[in-house]
């Protein structure tokens, strides 16, 4: 498996280091129902503006709905259909439009469920699984795939499965696996005292 630890400035905890977006998944391994209902759990115990719970989940999974698994299968970019062939899991993250009590608007539903989707990464890291969140798919057609309701907005496909070979991928696609993961300094990004003042560590 392939490892690629995130190179930090100071020590962080060692799910966080360990997480990132593999693209190589075992087509011949699928995740248990015990792991799935673990990382569903991970999801429903995050964080969320006034315990509002916007986030719903489609779960499509390969060895129990070949026929869901394949209208979410192409409703990805090409790109993305490359490997995500080989995933035994996908789920569509989708943000509800429900208000703060009583009746407030509630702009915090996308950050909430993007919060429950990294619950879900972290808890894959935990149970030796590998997650990958994907932007590249068509909205509409999902939409329209699977029924969804106009008040509900999707947001990420994330394939869920077990690490592969780089070996497995088109050379394209295993070219992005093998790139070393970096970030912008803490100064690019995280201000401290005014707008665009770095932070002193």
């Amino acid at each position: 498996m392939l490892e690629k630890n995130a190179v930090t400035s100071v020590p962080i905890h060692d799910l966080l280091q360990r997480r990132w977006s593999p693209r190589a998944f075992d087509a011949n391994r699928p995740v248990s129902r015990a792991q799935l209902a673990a990382l569903l759990e991970a999801a429903r115990w995050s964080p969320s503006c006034n315990g509002v719970e916007p986030w719903r989940y489609l779960i499509l999974d390969r060895t129990r709905d070949a026929e869901g698994f394949e209208k979410a299968f192409e409703c990805l970019s090409d790109s993305n259909k490359l490997w995500v062939k080989n995933v035994p899991l996908l789920m569509l993250s989708v943000a509800s439009s429900d208000p703060l009590p009583p009746d407030r608007p509630n702009r915090w539903t996308q950050h909430d469920v993007g919060m429950a989707s990294m619950s879900i990464v972290l808890q894959s890291v935990a149970l030796g699984l590998a997650a990958h969140q994907m932007a590249g798919y068509n909205v509409e057609k999902a939409r329209a795939a699977f029924s969804i309701p106009p008040e509900f907005t999707p947001m990420a496909m994330i394939a869920v499965g077990y690490q592969a070979a780089p070996e497995v991928l088109d050379e394209a696609t295993k070219k992005k696996e093998l790139t070393v993961r970096a970030r912008k300094p803490l100064g690019e990004r995280f201000f401290e005292g005014g707008w665009g003042k770095p932070v002193q560590i």
